[in-house]
């Protein structure tokens, strides 16, 4: 093991019913569940925020220069989790150069964080007019009228970026959540044929089959590690199965144990990632939920 300060703390979780079928997800009575360091933030986004911070202040800059230098400096904000500084750099950028269509999928990731799905849904729709081969802005967008409640049309939008790019197994997996708000048993055929596709050695698969009911929570825990090179890509792992896992005991009615999972992404500070950010945003959810 290349890790010497992993940690686990057993954490009590309650047990499935008895008559669950063999594809629904297993979770475990109690488990051990793997901690790591919180990620560390990159001094080298730092330096680069720094140095684009000077080269705005030049006067000999084209509008197209400042435009760039302020989506670049507005995409090292958001990897250190500085999504106001990041939002004010994209809206300059939109402002100087409105055909970036990175831009608009950027603000349109913000506003749906900011619960402005509407608004979102603008974003996305630019992205899409002005490069209709945006294959992450369908992706985003999807994910953006899932949160909006609008898991019918959030189905199209993954199915279509499931169908046009490689089978990466988180896309599969927002399809297979968003679906199973219209039909459950069809959401479920459609998980098991899409997971056909994805590599079973790479690492997401794991996911797929918890959802799948292939294999345990203790046993899909365990597995996080494996092939792990350097203690950064445990973190990383550990963000997106905290997340995943929070979402199986949210569809399950268990919401205490949802949100131990969501809180568990957000300590692992891997502020680029959808998985951190859009855990946030269920807390957030869940509390309003609680409020009202």
């Amino acid at each position: 093991m290349i890790f010497k300060h992993l940690a686990f703390a057993t954490v009590a979780i309650m047990s499935l019913s008895a008559c669950q079928t063999t594809t629904q997800p297993k979770l475990d009575p109690v488990i051990n569940v793997p901690f790591a360091s919180p990620l560390a933030s990159d001094f080298r986004s730092e330096i680069a925020i720094a140095r684009y911070s000077k080269l705005l202040n030049r006067a000999d800059l084209t509008v197209e220069q400042q435009a760039m230098l302020y989506y670049d400096r507005g995409v090292l904000f958001d990897s250190l989790g500085m999504s106001t500084l990041a939002r004010i750099d994209f809206n300059n950028a939109v402002q100087m150069k409105p055909d970036l269509a990175e831009v608009y999928n950027f603000l349109g990731i913000h506003h749906t964080l900011m619960q402005q799905y509407e608004k979102a849904y603008e974003f996305f729709d630019s992205a899409l007019e002005l490069n209709e081969q945006h294959q992450y802005a369908y992706l985003n967008r999807g994910i953006a009228l899932y949160y909006g409640e609008r898991p019918y049309l959030a189905t199209q939008d993954f199915k279509t970026f499931v169908a046009n790019s490689t089978k990466e197994p988180f896309p599969i997996l927002w399809q297979y959540l968003a679906q199973s708000n219209v039909d459950k048993t069809q959401a479920l055929v459609d998980l098991k044929a899409n997971a056909q596709g994805v590599d079973e050695g790479v690492w997401g698969y794991q996911i797929i089959a918890l959802f799948l009911g292939e294999i345990g929570e203790t046993e899909f825990l365990a597995s996080i590690a494996q092939g792990v090179q350097s203690e950064p890509e445990y973190t990383r792992r550990l963000c997106e199965a905290y997340f995943y896992l929070a979402k199986v005991y949210q569809a399950k009615g268990e919401l205490n144990h949802a949100a131990e999972y969501f809180r568990l992404a957000l300590a692992t500070n891997v502020h680029e990632y959808i998985e951190y950010k859009y855990a946030r945003l269920e807390l957030e959810l869940m509390a309003g939920d609680n409020a009202s």
